[in-house]
């Protein structure tokens, strides 16, 4: 369905002064309870005069039992650059995930926001519990999901079928003995709690909070259980408030969308890429590139490791020019060097972000049937015969060994005005989840960047109308009349 697209004049001209509390303005930052210091040397230093400074704080694994075990959370601060009386308090940011670090978010992406942000916002950074220097998830080997190459991730057959549900039991079992007592424990609505102490040991009355993808569900959450501490809230490129598991195949879908989208893209700049000259010659072209790795993986690059690749390009058109490059590649002398990314699979980084990941996925609400994830498997061949579902891990819930009742609530009709951004064609997190969402938050705005097939929006893809309405919001309280409209790039030229 289309919508009408306006300017970045008119969206600006759809803003009011209205429907917000004006954030509290301080003579001068509280005396936070936080003791703030260097940081560690994966956090960046931001241009001078800025600078980040890091805390720990205490939190309890088990809020039943706050004298019991204690999880220490990283956080970090880059201060408001203008003076005082511009101070609109803390913007607590969080760059997605579920298993995401955000510690060196507060300077990255700071760097990004508009400056009226900058000079207006304390940033608040940091590592959820679980990830990061945050208490970091270990689930060992995770049923072989690190083997290189790994098993195709795209079961044809009753063999293959049983083989997948094996690993996906191996990966529950791996992370049973290495999570142990905290797999309840790791989850979004303890996150979300872990923020509210955080505002608390700021002194701040209410929470400023920007959070981008597996961000916005966290936010989301946040507003569900601290309703009347929401300060001015952006949720970017938004997860829909489903159970995750059928949030991953609404994402699956959406990729075998964008990937058609993605073929015809490269045919259309045959001569550039040397696929074929229309969707369906570089569709088999993609298909001999993943057959070939299939059958004879190349150093150890195969089918698993070309769909991860294929999955990381496809949320970012900026990534389709090397995808195209390195499909060409493999079929002209099989190298497969422009496909590999540059951070190892098996990095500590990576093993940390899949292990939060799938027990803060599973944590957060019911789990599907073993014999579901395979009926879903065939629906989606069904749909494509080669489909990516890389992005399914909450498949791996079928055997957890702690299963959660009852789904993460989200949303509240108390909390003040949100402001939801979406891209109109992103398949990571598809628009129809900040609709959804939406309807959860009423008298909030959504923000929709047309002709655009990117996931990551606001202070992301350079675009005046959304930026500008978000900082609007952010720094005046400006909540837009009705939902705002803005033109995209479309695609990109090669």
């Amino acid at each position: 369905m289309s919508a009408p697209r306006r300017t970045g004049l008119l969206c600006a001209l759809a803003l009011t002064i209205a429907a917000l509390p004006a954030a509290p303005v301080h003579a001068a930052p509280p005396a936070p309870a936080l003791h703030f210091g260097a940081c560690p040397d994966s956090v960046p230093a931001p241009p001078a005069p800025d600078r980040v400074e890091c805390a720990s704080l205490h939190v309890p694994l088990d809020r039943s039992h706050p004298d019991g075990k204690q999880l220490r959370l990283a956080i970090s601060r880059v201060r408001a650059s203008g003076p005082a009386s511009e101070r609109r308090g803390v913007l607590l940011v969080n760059p997605g995930g579920p298993g995401g670090p955000g510690l060196a978010y507060a300077v990255t992406k700071r760097a990004k926001l508009p400056e009226r942000v900058r000079r207006s916002y304390d940033v608040i950074g940091f590592d959820p519990r679980g990830t990061g220097h945050s208490a970091p998830a270990d689930c060992g080997p995770m049923g072989g999901l690190f083997s290189s190459p790994g098993p195709d991730p795209v079961p044809m057959g009753r063999t293959p079928e049983m083989a997948y549900l094996d690993g996906l039991r191996g990966t529950a079992d791996d992370c049973a003995r290495g999570v142990e007592y905290a797999l309840p424990y790791l989850s979004t609505t303890e996150t979300a709690r872990d923020m509210d102490a955080i505002r608390a040991a700021l002194d701040e009355r209410r929470i400023g909070f920007l959070g981008v993808s597996y961000g916005s569900y966290l936010g989301a959450a946040y507003a569900a259980q601290y309703p009347h501490r929401v300060g001015r809230m952006v949720l970017d490129s938004v997860v829909g408030p489903w159970e995750w598991y059928d949030f991953d195949l609404r994402q699956s879908r959406a990729l075998v969308r964008q990937r058609t989208v993605f073929f015809a893209w490269a045919a259309r700049s045959a001569q550039r890429f040397g696929l074929g000259a229309d969707g369906a010659a570089v569709r088999g072209a993609y298909q001999r590139v993943r057959d070939g790795l299939a059958r004879h993986p190349v150093n150890g690059f195969g089918a698993a490791e070309f769909d991860r690749t294929v999955y990381r390009a496809l949320g970012r058109t900026e990534r389709w020019a090397g995808l195209a490059d390195g499909l060409r590649s493999y079929l002209r002398d099989g190298t497969v060097e422009p496909l590999r990314p540059a951070e190892p699979f098996d990095s500590a980084a990576s093993r940390t972000y899949e292990a939060a990941n799938r027990t803060v996925k599973c944590a957060d609400g019911p789990a599907p049937a073993p014999s579901r994830v395979l009926a879903d498997i065939r629906r989606m061949r069904r749909l494509d015969p080669q489909p990516v579902l890389t992005g399914m891990e909450a498949s791996v819930c079928a055997y957890w060994h702690h299963r959660s009742a009852h789904p993460t609530p989200l949303g509240s009709p108390q909390a003040p005005p949100v402001l939801l951004i979406a891209s109109a064609h992103d398949p990571v997190t598809p628009i129809e989840g900040a609709r959804a969402l939406q309807r959860r938050l009423p008298g909030s705005r959504l923000v929709t960047l047309h002709d655009d097939y990117s996931h990551g929006v606001f202070a992301s893809r350079g675009n005046s109308c959304v930026d500008g309405a978000a900082a609007a919001y952010l720094v005046d309280g400006s909540v837009p009349h009705t939902d705002v409209h803005c033109a995209g790039p479309g695609l990109p030229t090669p």
